[in-house]
């Protein structure tokens, strides 16, 4: 059986990149010392596309076309570039589990039959949002999102989802390499806005978080993407961090679920796993790709690789047990975890911590 994958460990998307293909080597690893798939070896064939769109075209053709995979698992680590990987996917009859964010890279299903998605996207965050602004009383947010792929298909989705979750959104963009945010903070700060959430996986981020701080706007709920929790920006952002509120899968915060949550243990085993082989704490994106090969290992061994088995097989996984949530898939909903699977986080004393749990 062959894995194929497509990450980028080099250029601006490394520091996911990287966490990201660690994650899979340890899944890879130990689906092989318990046998393989169906008794044969997995053979994983990894590329790193250098977070440039153009190469993950040409490692997309490469995996199709000379190295016969069974499966594609990864996008590149950018949402802009997984969902530039699925016409290539889907012409060439691969099933492809996205390891990126928007919601879009598996919507419509009915044009993205080959595609499948293991993490939370822009929509179930948006809907776990709702939740904790109920019980705030926020009703008056500000999107402040990033011109990427991952901050424009937010920005859309936030846009069709607004009416029916009753949320007067002001929406403020700005470049990913862009080191002066005040313009956009400045008008936040003059509107009525009761909650500014910021989209991205760049340092622009950490500038959001001290410049938010700078002008005062910390008597408004300042709250980041799923795609910006990582500890290096947390540090980055030094005191400012701890005004953030961020959204999560409950990797980060394994230690602080209650007992009863059945992704306590697989979280802590994952986590034990990771500090033993890599010296270092791991974080969401561990888990995320760590769950797409999990999955692409239950659709083969049922499908013996045959590629529409496959995908059949993809859509009728229900209540699997991954680290970064419970997974169930249909011929409707190529996305795998919903918003149960998403909890809020907080940074203090150097760790992440459960904020708001339901």
């Amino acid at each position: 059986m062959t894995i194929g994958t497509i990450l980028s460990t080099t250029g601006p998307a490394a520091f996911l990149g990287e966490d990201m293909k660690a994650g899979m080597e340890i899944a890879v690893d130990e689906i092989n010392a318990a046998g393989g798939i169906n008794g044969q070896p997995v053979k994983w064939v990894f590329y790193d596309a250098e977070s440039q769109t153009s190469k993950a075209l040409n490692a997309t053709r490469r995996l199709i076309s000379q190295d016969d995979v069974d499966i594609i698992v990864g996008g590149g680590n950018m949402s802009g570039i997984a969902l530039a990987m699925v016409p290539l996917a889907t012409q060439g009859k691969v099933p492809f589990i996205s390891t990126e964010g928007a919601h879009s890279i598996v919507a419509p299903v009915a044009e993205r039959e080959w595609i499948f998605k293991s993490t939370v996207d822009d929509r179930q965050v948006f809907e776990r949002l709702k939740d904790y602004f109920d019980k705030k009383g926020i009703t008056r947010i500000a999107l402040l999102h990033d011109t990427s792929g991952f901050g424009q298909a937010a920005a859309e989705e936030l846009k069709k989802l607004a009416p029916s979750l009753g949320l007067d959104v002001t929406f403020e963009a700005f470049a990913p390499t862009d080191n002066d945010l005040i313009p956009q903070l400045t008008r936040i700060k003059n509107s009525d806005v009761q909650a500014v959430l910021c989209w991205t996986v760049t340092p622009a981020g950490v500038i959001f978080a001290k410049q938010a701080e700078q002008l005062g706007l910390t008597d408004r709920e300042l709250i980041h993407s799923y795609g910006f929790v990582s500890q290096k920006y947390m540090e980055l952002a030094g005191s400012s961090a701890d005004k953030l509120l961020l959204v999560s899968v409950k990797f980060p915060v394994g230690a602080d679920l209650p007992d009863s949550d059945p992704q306590k243990a697989p979280i802590k085993a994952l986590t034990d796993a990771f500090e033993k082989r890599y010296g270092r704490a791991p974080n969401q994106y561990v888990a995320q790709t760590y769950d797409a090969i999990q999955l692409a290992r239950h659709a083969l061994q049922t499908s013996n690789g045959e590629p529409g088995k496959t995908r059949a097989t993809l859509e009728t996984i229900l209540g699997h047990k991954g680290v970064g949530g419970t997974f169930n898939f249909s011929p409707e909903r190529h996305s795998g975890l919903s918003k149960d699977d998403i909890v809020l986080i907080k940074w203090a004393d150097g760790r992440f911590r459960l904020h708001d749990y339901k």
